[in-house]
C-alpha cells in the first residue's frame, strides 16, 4: 500500500509539475527567439550599411578607373596623330621627289633618244666613208679586201712569231742562269763533300803463274786439266806467249772471278787434275757467295740504307765483280747513294728515300747477264718484286729517262749517276763504240730540214750544227734546237749530257766594178 501510495503522489506532482515546465520552457523559447529577431536585424542592418560603403568605394575607383583611361586614350590618339602627321609630311617630300626624278628621267630619255638619232646618223656616215676609203684603198693597193686580210695577218703573224721568239729566248735565258746557278752551288756542295776513288777495271783477269811450267801443268795431257777447269766454271782459258800469265776470260764477272780463285789455289796447292779441280771450284765459288752477301752488307752500311731484302743484298754485292765502261758498279752505286743523299738534304726532299734509290738504281746489272731485258727493266721488275718503296721503283725506271722524272727523288737520282759516270778517269770507252756514238750523233742531227753540217766535239758532250740561213730563220732556230735535243733524248744513248749549238751565218757578196 505504501508503494501504491508512493507511486500516486509521484504521478500527481509530474501532473501538476509539466504545465508548470511547458510553460517556462515557451517563455524562455519566446526570449531567445525576440532575442534572435534583433540580432538578426542587427546583422541585416550592419550588411546594408557595410554594402552601401563599398559601393559608394567601387563607384569611386571606377570612376577613378575611367578617367585614367580616357587620359592614356587621348595621350595615345594625340601620339598616333602626331606620326600620322609626320608620315604625311614624308610622303608628301617622297611625292615630290619621285616627281622631280620622273622629270629628271624623261629629260635623259629625250636626251638619249636624241643622242640615238644622232649617233644612228653619224654611223650612216661613217659607213658610208668606209665604204669610201674601202673602194679607194682597193683601186690605189690594187688587192681586194681579202688579200689585204691576208696581208696583214701574215704580218701580224710574223710579228708576233719574232716577239714570241725572243720572249721564250729571254725567259729561257733567265731560267737556265738561275737553275745552273742553284744547280752549280748544289752539285759542287754534293761533290765536295763524297770524294771517291775511280779504279778503271778490266773485264778480264789475269793470274799470274811461278813459272812457265805450270802453264803445261794447267793444260795437263791431252788438255783434260784445260777442259774440266773450262767446263766447270764456264771460263775461257787464254794461255799465250805471254810470260808467267794466264787471261782467264768471260762475260760473266762472278764465274770469272771463282774461276780466278780456283786457279789461283789449285797453283798454290800444286795438284793439278780433273777432281782436285771441281773441289777447288766448288770452294772457289762458297768464297765468292760469302764475299758478296759481305760486299752487299758493306754497301748498305756504307749509305746507311737498312731494311733491305737479303735477295737485294746479295744483287748488290753481285755488282762488286760487274763492271760498266771499266767503272765497278757497287762502288757506283754506292756512289750515287752518297750523291744522292746530300742532294737530297739541299733541297730539303726525304734523305732515306733518295739514298735507298741511289743505292739500288741499277740493280738490274747484277742480273743482266743472266736475264734478258735492259738493265732499267730488269732493275724494276726485281724491285717490285721485292715490294720496294713506289718512289724508289719510279726513280730505277727513271733513271736513264725511259721514262720522264714525276718525282724530286727521280730527278737527284738521275742527276747523281749522271755526275758519278762523268767524274774524270770514272768511266773509259773503247774506240769503236765511241766512233759509233760520235756517228749517230751526226747523222741524227743532220737528218733534220735546214741543216747544213754537224760536227761532235768534246767527246760528244757537243754538237755543232751549221743552219741554211735562207731555210731557218733566226726566230726558227731557238724551236729547232729544241726538237733537235727532244730526239736526241728520245733516240740515243750516251753518258751525261750533250750541248746542241746551232749556228747560222748570213753572207752579203757585192762586186764592186
Amino acid at each position: 500500500m505504501i508503494a501504491l501510495w508512493i507511486l500516486l503522489g509521484i504521478l500527481v506532482g509530474a501532473a501538476v509539475m509539466f504545465p508548470v515546465a511547458v510553460t517556462y520552457r515557451k517563455r524562455t523559447a519566446e526570449k531567445e527567439i525576440g532575442s534572435a529577431e534583433e540580432e538578426a536585424k542587427r546583422i541585416i542592418n550592419d550588411s546594408i550599411k557595410s554594402a552601401e560603403n563599398k559601393k559608394r568605394e567601387m563607384l569611386v575607383e571606377a570612376k577613378e578607373e575611367i578617367h585614367r583611361s580616357r587620359t592614356e586614350y587621348d595621350k595615345e590618339v594625340k601620339d598616333r596623330r602626331s606620326e600620322l602627321q609626320k608620315q604625311e609630311r614624308r610622303l608628301q617630300q617622297k611625292e615630290e621627289s619621285l616627281d622631280r626624278k620622273l622629270e629628271q628621267h624623261e629629260r635623259r630619255e629625250e636626251e638619249l633618244s636624241r643622242r640615238l638619232a644622232s649617233a644612228a646618223s653619224t654611223q650612216e656616215e661613217v659607213n658610208n666613208l668606209k665604204k669610201a676609203q674601202l673602194e679607194m684603198l682597193e683601186k690605189i693597193s690594187a688587192m681586194t679586201t681579202e688579200e689585204a686580210k691576208d696581208y696583214l695577218l701574215k704580218n701580224v703573224e710574223s710579228e708576233i712569231r719574232h716577239e714570241t721568239a725572243m720572249k721564250i729566248k729571254e725567259v729561257q735565258t733567265q731560267l737556265k742562269e738561275e737553275a745552273d746557278e742553284t744547280a752549280r752551288e748544289i752539285i759542287a756542295t754534293a761533290i765536295q763533300r763524297c770524294a771517291a776513288d775511280h779504279t778503271a777495271e778490266s773485264t778480264i783477269s789475269v793470274v799470274a803463274l811461278p813459272n812457265d811450267e805450270m802453264k803445261g801443268r794447267i793444260i795437263g795431257r791431252e788438255g783434260r786439266n784445260i777442259r774440266a777447269l773450262e767446263t766447270k766454271t764456264g771460263v775461257d782459258l787464254i794461255i799465250d806467249d805471254t810470260p808467267e800469265a794466264i787471261t782467264l776470260s768471260s762475260f760473266d764477272p762472278v764465274r770469272r772471278e771463282i774461276a780466278r780463285i780456283a786457279l789461283e789455289k789449285l797453283i798454290a796447292d800444286g795438284r793439278i787434275q780433273p777432281t782436285h779441280i771441281d773441289n777447288m771450284v766448288d770452294k772457289a765459288r762458297r768464297e765468292v757467295e760469302q764475299t758478296i752477301k759481305q760486299e752487299g752488307e758493306r754497301a748498305t752500311f756504307e749509305t746507311g740504307v737498312h731494311g733491305l731484302h737479303p735477295e737485294l743484298i746479295k744483287l748488290l754485292g753481285r755488282q762488286k765483280y760487274r763492271t760498266s765502261y771499266g767503272q765497278n758498279v757497287l762502288n757506283h752505286s754506292i756512289e750515287v747513294a752518297h750523291l744522292s743523299g746530300l742532294m737530297a738534304a739541299e733541297l730539303g726532299e726525304d734523305v732515306t728515300i733518295a739514298k735507298r734509290a741511289g743505292l739500288l738504281h741499277d740493280l738490274g746489272k747484277s742480273v743482266d747477264h743472266e736475264m734478258e731485258g735492259s738493265h732499267v727493266a730488269l732493275g724494276v721488275e726485281l724491285a717490285k718484286k721485292y715490294k720496294e718503296n713506289a718512289q724508289v721503283v719510279h726513280a730505277i725506271e727513271a733513271h736513264h729517262g725511259d721514262v720522264e722524272p714525276q718525282t724530286i727523288i727521280a730527278c737527284i737520282v738521275q742527276a747523281a749517276d749522271a755526275i758519278s759516270a762523268s767524274r774524270p778517269g770514272a768511266r773509259r770507252e773503247n774506240v769503236e763504240n765511241y766512233v759509233k756514238r760520235l756517228e749517230k750523233l751526226e747523222a741524227l742531227t743532220g737528218s733534220f730540214p735546214g741543216v747544213d753540217k754537224a760536227y761532235a766535239i768534246q767527246a760528244g758532250r757537243e754538237v755543232r750544227i751549221m743552219v741554211k740561213p735562207e731555210e731557218v730563220t733566226e726566230d726558227n732556230m731557238i724551236i729547232l734546237a729544241r726538237d733537235i735535243a727532244k730526239r736526241i733524248e728520245n733516240e740515243l744513248e750516251y753518258p751525261g749530257q750533250i750541248k746542241v749549238n746551232l749556228i747560222r751565218e748570213t753572207k752579203a757578196v757585192e762586186y764592186a766594178k
